[in-house]
């Protein structure tokens, strides 16, 4: 992700109109060979294999930290306690307990803090948002949300720390993938209520690299069935965070039924938008075309070419650069410290549902 930061803040210039300049000015990383890469990005100043040395730069302004679940509330922590405002990787620490150390600390040193969340910044989620405000689907009626992978499908894949829980935690995919799913229902208010998780761990060995095995003892999939309320109705929402789903290759969805319409979109075909009408005693889905527009912050990219993964986390990247200047003026922003913490009482809530297969409350602080 560090290289992705990197390339979006080198087209910064292609923003139009954007009231903020941002440029990537220092990288810290432990592999030498990592860190050479950066050396032919011009606006680099500092390399470092210390991370002290980067938060002791008074020039450095915001810390993108990119780093494994468990070492989320150590150093985001160190990053504001140094000064300086934060955009962390979800899913804003290992578990619920130290996502609320951290949103402690964000209180305590004032500063701007957001978390990482891609795939709502293009096109085809922002319109889907816009059809559910717009009120023409009528009386909400089901919700289906998912992210899924395939790239766990091969069973000879060396372990890392995605799959081991003491790095990524006992949440596994749903701490890796969750924040992604849950961004557009939180922000559009709806909130789980109830959670009855499915979890399954599929694959629990995978080569340690050294000729031997290690134990890969993370939840691979995840199927949640929640209740959330909208507008005083018990509406059923299912939320899926898959590593390994055959055919998927880094699907995101969305799905909103209501009694007058309905929306869907899947970056599996990611010019397209789904959006469902009664016209008399028929019952239509129509296909959208969607180009560039709709994103969040214009750029010269026009409007009949389709967007990509760069452009949606250069779209992210720019969302939290004007909301730090007071510049979002109402579109879309990154996860708050608040939304990530409300998806640790979803996660914590299914990890209960699962032990003891029951239908959980999900209790919010």
């Amino acid at each position: 992700m560090g290289r992705e930061a990197a390339g979006a803040f080198g087209r910064w210039f292609t923003l139009n109109d954007f009231p903020v300049k941002a440029a990537l000015t220092a990288v810290c990383d432990l592999n030498e060979q990592v860190l050479s890469w950066y050396t032919s990005v011009p606006t680099v100043k500092l390399l470092t294999t210390d991370y002290k040395e980067l938060l002791g730069d008074p020039d450095i302004d915001v810390v993108y930290v990119a780093l494994p679940h468990n070492l989320h509330k150590e150093f985001y922590l160190e990053v504001l306690a140094a000064g300086k405002d934060l955009l962390g990787e979800k899913p804003f620490g290992i578990d619920l307990e130290d996502a609320l150390a951290i949103k402690a600390a964000v209180k305590t040193h004032g500063r701007f803090v957001r978390c990482s969340s891609e795939m709502p910044f293009l096109p085809g989620p922002q319109r889907v948002i816009k059809e559910i405000q717009s009120g023409r689907l009528g009386q909400i009626i089901e919700i289906k949300a998912g992210f899924l992978h395939s790239s766990d499908m091969d069973p000879s894949k060396p372990i890392n720390w995605k799959r081991q829980t003491k790095f990524c935690g006992e949440i596994g995919v749903m701490g890796d993938l969750g924040m992604h799913v849950l961004h557009v229902p939180l922000r559009l208010g709806w909130r789980p209520e109830t959670v009855y998780a499915q979890l399954q761990g599929i694959f629990t060995e995978r080569p340690d690299g050294r000729g031997g095995l290690a134990a890969c003892d993370t939840w691979n999939n995840a199927t949640l069935s929640t209740k959330v309320d909208i507008d005083g109705h018990k509406v059923p929402m299912t939320l899926e965070t898959k590593r390994i789903a055959p055919g998927e290759t880094n699907t995101w969805y969305i799905e909103v039924l209501g009694t007058k319409g309905g929306v869907k979109y899947s970056t599996k075909d990611t010019k397209t938008l789904w959006t469902f009408r009664i016209d008399g005693d028929e019952q239509l889905w129509q296909r959208t075309d969607l180009g560039f527009k709709g994103v969040p912050f214009p750029t010269i990219t026009g409007g009949i070419f389709e967007p990509g993964f760069s452009d949606c986390f250069m779209q992210m990247l720019a969302a939290y650069v004007a909301e730090r200047a007071a510049e979002l003026k109402g579109r879309f922003g990154c996860v708050t410290p608040e939304e990530a913490i409300a998806s640790h009482c979803v996660f914590a809530a299914a990890l209960k549902s699962q032990a003891n297969q029951t239908v959980e409350k999900v209790i919010y602080p």
